[in-house]
């Protein structure tokens, strides 16, 4: 007969194998006391914890929930992109013509042949031009035609979303986006002069400053609703009013706004940046697809598609998110939010990854309609790890306590440095998905989605998570627990 600790010891290690082997639909306890004092139910809560190797998940409470991901919904993007793609791919600018440059004089058109680049800054248009003046050219005896035909034309509301039409990450795509289509006002105090004085860049002249600000002594406090901002304007035209007041303790400050039209911005832009290297043009501005036998002068690459996605989720970049969503779907056609869809749809196919309840707008985030469940979005950073593309996606992932927009966060940690989460932010929703190292050297896919009107209370409950699934043993139970009910 095998001796009573024997069987003990084999029934209890049975009985854990049996239970690391069940997926845990209950939601860990540090966490679901975060939740309670936020006002938040585990009703409107997606959790997912899956070690890397792992056969069941360590957490899945909620998990078939389709819940609004926020900016989560990146990672779709982002390893779509990574994956199809391919980490070195570049879009790339060019500059054509239909006329032939003789003595410094281009005689026909000049076509911006726009690819979707997600980052073409303000820098790069005026090398573009640099390298067209360096050619010889200095006067265009035609027309700045801007050639957008890669995108469809799809409605865009830059207010629909939250009425915030001039924040930069209301602006909608384009195949020539330029500078993400903003100005920066740089707000400057002059204490001898008692004077705000307004810079704006880039300074096009269609965009017009009112400065009745008034300089003022105290605490900066809230600077930028005490200057009392008003903007008006159109796709030509822009007029920036401000009628407050500014104290002198808030230094300089700063705000980018999103002004004008994709055609007015950048023919603006074009003209000012070309008149201060030295050329002229004669013609107007206008848009249509580059004829085929226009030569080319310019070819502008963008930074590597490894480069670009670590801008996107480092940063949680809306604009560069959807830029990257149509260049997906742009197969030979203009690419719409549909085409980018589908394409995005076989691509999850062809990875084994079937999300019915998936949907996507733009694949940003900054949309009230998009879906997917945490353990859908956990399945796809699974599938990530085990690709060939997995070193750029986790790289291009905020680190916590340390970069991106999760650098204030769990700062002073035992985490600190060991996750690297994407966030998302939204009314009424707030999310995290990533990668966390444990404290033992295992890597764990964590999502964690929230949509509530209470959602702004979230973030302790989420960082609990994290902290729990950094700090957790193979049984899936948090060793410092364990340590502690042993003292007892």
């Amino acid at each position: 007969m095998l001796p009573f600790n024997f069987i003990a010891g084999a029934l209890i290690a049975l009985l854990s194998a049996v239970a690391a082997a069940q997926p845990a639909a209950v939601i860990p306890e540090p966490v679901a006391r975060a939740l309670a004092q936020g006002g938040i139910p585990e009703s409107a809560v997606g959790i997912y914890v899956h070690e890397v190797g792992a056969a069941q998940p360590v957490v899945a409470a909620g998990a078939e929930r389709a819940l609004n991901p926020a900016s989560t919904m990146k990672l779709v993007t982002t390893y779509a992109g990574l994956d199809l793609l391919g980490p070195a791919y570049v879009w790339r600018t060019e500059l054509r013509s239909d006329g032939e440059a003789v003595q410094e004089v281009l005689a026909g058109n000049l076509y911006l042949k726009g690819s979707g680049d997600p980052k073409i800054t303000l820098e790069d248009m005026w090398l573009m031009l640099r390298r067209l003046r360096a050619q010889g050219v200095r006067e265009i005896r035609g027309d700045l035609v801007l050639d957008g035909s890669l995108f469809a034309e799809e409605p865009h509301d830059p207010a629909r979303f939250d009425d915030r039409p001039t924040q930069p990450y209301n602006t909608g795509p384009s195949a020539y986006l330029v500078n993400f289509k903003a100005v920066y006002l740089q707000f400057i105090p002059d204490a001898a002069a008692r004077t705000v004085r307004i810079v704006v860049e880039p300074p096009l002249p269609q965009v017009q400053i009112i400065n009745n600000l008034k300089l003022t002594e105290g605490a900066c406090g809230d600077w930028y609703n005490r200057m009392r901002p008003a903007v008006q304007g159109n796709a030509d035209t822009a007029r920036y009013t401000f009628s407050g007041s500014y104290a002198l303790s808030c230094g300089e400050q700063g705000y980018s706004s999103s002004v004008l039209g994709h055609r007015q911005y950048v023919g603006a832009l074009f003209t000012q940046l070309w008149q201060e290297l030295g050329g002229t043009i004669t013609g107007v501005v206008r848009e249509n697809a580059t004829p085929p036998q226009a030569r080319l002068l310019v070819s502008a690459p963008s930074e590597s598609m490894a480069e670009i996605v670590r801008d996107i989720n480092k940063y949680s970049n809306n604009v560069m998110a959807r830029q990257l969503y149509l260049t997906l779907g742009s197969n030979g056609t203009p690419a719409t939010s549909a085409s980018s869809y589908a394409v995005v749809r076989n691509w999850l196919a062809s990875r084994n990854l079937d999300m019915p309840e998936l949907v996507m707008e733009n694949g940003s985030g900054l949309s009230r309609i998009e879906r997917i469940s945490a353990r859908h979005l956990g399945e796809l950073l699974l599938s990530a790890w085990a690709s060939p593309v997995m070193p750029e996606l986790m790289a291009s992932l905020p680190v916590a306590a340390v970069d991106g927009t999760m650098r204030r966060r769990l700062k002073n940690s035992q985490i600190a440095g060991q996750a690297h989460i994407k966030t998302g932010s939204l009314s009424g929703v707030r999310s995290i998905a990533g990668y966390v190292l444990d404290a033992q050297g295992n890597r764990a896919v964590v999502v964690f989605m929230v949509n509530h009107a209470n959602a702004y209370n979230a973030q302790p409950a989420m960082d609990a998570l994290l902290s729990w699934v950094h700090n957790r043993d193979s049984n899936g139970c948090c060793r410092r627990q364990e340590r502690r009910r042993g003292m007892k």
